[in-house]
């Protein structure tokens, strides 16, 4: 095994603590890594497992409001990330949204990308973004397009430079070759499970936990139900905030931001979990099922991986599947799980849900990058 290895991300902050962070503490636990960033906001952060490591960022450290993202400098992160000086290793490891995988190697250098996604703004969600943003429209509008455009080339080029892809899920490997044509060994991300408590009876409301976005599809769920008149709990914030407690019927109940405690309390109680996004794999519908709780999920991208539907899995069903992302298609599961509710195995669940362990990550992980060092070696 290599006992030098350098491990880059996009950027580390206390705004940033999502499903990627947690890929990337993982490998660090895999691995024995030195850690690189666009920004590094945690190692002077005393609540992160990353407090007083030695990180190295790039200039946009110095820059105003990075911290609190540094995507709006978004122009600049391409030459950022190659400003990164790591020849001194043989391997260099990326978990990368965006720009990670662009980092400068030599030929004598193995670089294996963990792709959590091509960047969704500059290919699958290039006109959701400009439809939504000010900066879509008028001369902007043509400035913003041009720059995507030249992003995407920049993206291509940069997976390039990578030797092996590792993807989240089959739906993100498609995507990888549709972007990059490039093949990727696909290796699940970690799920902190044991976080979530067991609990087979439950009380007698929905629940849906996301961020408030556009793509997340959270005002169809809400529509749908006050035509349903059954009790929903949103928790999540974002821009969508206002017009989601706006629109929320009586029985919707719209929480915003919670601490994790509270999530996981109402996770664990729920009947059923909804989620209408398409996610490249979607680990909110993992939590809930290691609480025993049955999804309810639109159905494609990632979730088609975690979820077992009922109607095709009895003895071991997590969940069911709704084919629109409409008001009328969730309507319909819903009234369908209802109706179903009692032939789910509560302890289906957790079983499901222990395939997407920390533990299971590591070792594949592990095995993964020695294979691939292996072939490197013979190839050099």
């Amino acid at each position: 095994m290599v006992k030098n290895y350098a491990l880059v991300h996009e950027w580390l902050t206390p705004y940033a603590t999502g499903g990627s962070e947690l890929v990337v503490k993982e490998i660090l636990n895999a691995v024995d890594a030195d850690l690189y960033a666009l920004i590094d906001f945690e190692s002077t952060n005393s609540e992160s497992y990353l407090f007083k490591r030695q990180i190295g960022s790039t200039f946009l450290q110095q820059f105003p409001m990075a911290k609190k993202g540094v995507q709006k400098y978004l122009p600049l992160l391409p030459l950022a990330i190659e400003q990164l000086d790591l020849r001194e290793y043989p391997v260099i490891l990326s978990s990368s949204h965006a720009v990670a995988k662009g980092v400068l190697a030599a030929p004598h250098q193995m670089h294996v990308c963990y792709c959590h996604t091509p960047m969704r703004y500059a290919w699958d969600l290039t006109f959701d973004y400009l439809q939504n943003s000010a900066a879509g429209r008028g001369l902007p509008g043509i400035l913003t397009r041009y720059l995507l455009h030249r992003l995407r080339q920049w993206d291509v080029i940069a997976a390039n430079r990578v030797d092996y892809f590792i993807a989240n899920s089959q739906h993100t490997a498609r995507r990888i070759w549709r972007c990059y044509r490039r093949e990727a060994e696909v290796i699940y991300p970690p799920v902190n499970v044991d976080r979530f408590r067991f609990e087979p009876q439950k009380e007698d409301f929905y629940l849906t936990v996301a961020r408030l976005v556009p793509y997340k599809k959270v005002g169809t769920i809400v529509r749908g139900f006050n035509q349903l008149g059954k009790r929903l709990v949103v928790i999540g914030t974002g821009p969508e905030l206002a017009e989601i407690r706006a629109i929320a019927g009586p029985n919707v109940e719209v929480l915003g931001e919670q601490p994790d405690a509270v999530v996981e309390d109402y996770m664990a109680r729920a009947k059923a979990f909804v989620y209408a996004a398409c996610e490249d794999f979607g680990i909110a519908l993992v939590e809930a099922q290691a609480c025993g709780t049955p999804v309810i999920a639109y159905g494609a991208g990632g979730a088609l991986e975690t979820v077992l539907d009922i109607r095709n899995h009895p003895s071991k069903g997590t969940g069911l599947f709704f084919s629109q992302q409409t008001e009328g298609s969730l309507m319909e599961v819903v009234e369908s799980f209802e109706g179903l509710r009692s032939q789910f195995n509560p302890q289906a669940g957790p079983e499901q849900a222990a395939l997407f362990t920390p533990q299971v990550f590591q070792a594949r992980y592990r095995h993964f990058i020695d294979e691939c060092y292996q072939k490197f070696l013979t190839k050099a």
